[in-house]
Parts: C-alpha cells; structure tokens; sequence
C-alpha cells in the first residue's frame, strides 16, 4: 500500500501556518493533520474551522481535519465549508453511522478515530459503513510531544485484519502519536499506512529528508 505522510500542524509555529504548509507540500508531504481541540473532549483548546479556512489558499495538499470535541455534528458543515479534505470523529463522541451520513453530504471523505483506552472492536462499525479512513491514536489526545504506546501495535493488526475479513483490504489507517524515525517501520509493519508526524518533523533539521525517511 502507499504510504502517506501527514505533518501535523499543531507542532507548527502558528504565526506561520501559511508559510509552513506551503514548506510541507514541498518537503514532499501527503496531508496536512490539523488537530482540532475544543477544551471540553480533551482539556486544551487548538483551533477551529477559521483557521482550516485560512491555510486552505496555501496548498493543494488534502486537510486532514481531526476533531477531537464533544459535539462533532454540530461542527461537520463549518469545516466542510471552509476546505477540510478529510473530518474524522471520535467514535468515543458520537454514533459514527449517523455522522457519517452527514459527513457524506457534502462531499468529504470520512474517518473515525478511537483513543488509546478504547478496545479495537470500537471502530469496526466504521469500517462497514463506509470509512475512508480509521485513526488509531497511539498517544492519549491533547498534547504533543508524547511517546509511542507500543500496545498500539497490536490493534493495527487487529484492525487490518478486520479490513481484510471485510474486503476492504485497501482502507487507509493512519495513526497518530509519538511515531519516529526509529518506530516507524513497527507501525508500518502492523498495517498502518497514514503516519500523522508533528514533532519529529519540525524539530528535524531537515523536513523533506525527515518526510522521507518516515515513508520507509
């Protein structure tokens, strides 16, 4: 399967978040992985569908919305409407068949995403109702910076699995949270081909190298 690298801006400078995408593009990245954080499904607060609608003039590259908020449907058409590619949701949030249809509407593709302490099986119902994607988080959402929780691994497995039993050997899985240069190949390996990178790529020296070697 392709590989595809997901910069997340959230380790960015965001007195630059223009200039940083276009950086990226670039680098050669795949997607940009905006967070989105409310303070209330997780205590910090990022950014909303202003600022997806502002970096969307920057670069082609799909935006890769994920919405970690309490309410996710109530917040579908403003990042619709302002350029996300992509609007994953928490299945610890809402009913992910329902929201689905709603994200359908309007013509973006659609993701689920469980956290570390949820069970696999969780994200299954999304898979059959059509995802284009599933986000395993392999650190708990929040903050940046964190390590790997190697138990992830194991639920790549599972979910790939699943994906094949299913026939949708193809579905992209992403997953996001303290993945390195070192790591990457395990995550790989597991089934994973999205790899959502903030800190390790933009504290490298050299992004378009970093990006690179990411993709193994």
């Amino acid at each position: 399967m392709e590989i595809k690298i997901a910069p997340s801006i959230l380790a960015s400078d965001f007195a630059r978040v223009g200039e940083t995408v276009k950086k990226l593009e670039e680098c050669g990245a795949d997607l940009i992985h905006c967070d989105v954080m409310d303070g209330n499904f997780v205590p910090p607060i990022t950014f909303g569908a202003q600022m997806v609608k502002t970096i969307r003039p920057h670069t082609n590259l799909p935006l890769d919305c994920h919405l970690m908020v309490l309410h996710p449907e109530t917040h579908i058409e403003d990042f619709a409407r302002a350029g996300a590619d992509n609007i994953t949701v928490h299945a610890e949030a809402c009913d992910i068949p329902a929201l689905f249809q709603k994200i359908a509407t309007y013509s973006v593709k659609k993701a689920a995403v469980i956290n570390p302490e949820t069970a696999v099986e969780k994200v299954f119902p999304a898979v059959e109702a059509g995802a284009d994607m599933i986000l395993l988080m392999s650190v708990h959402p929040g903050w940046g910076g964190q390590k790997f929780i190697p138990e992830t691994l194991k639920k790549i497995e599972l979910l790939r699995d699943f994906c094949i039993r299913c026939g949708k050997a193809e579905l992209d899985i992403e997953v996001d949270g303290g993945i390195t240069e070192e790591n990457v190949k395990d995550v790989i390996s597991a089934g994973a081909n999205v790899i959502v990178a903030g800190s390790t790529v933009f504290k490298s020296k050299d992004m378009a190298e970093t990006i690179r070697r990411l993709r193994g």
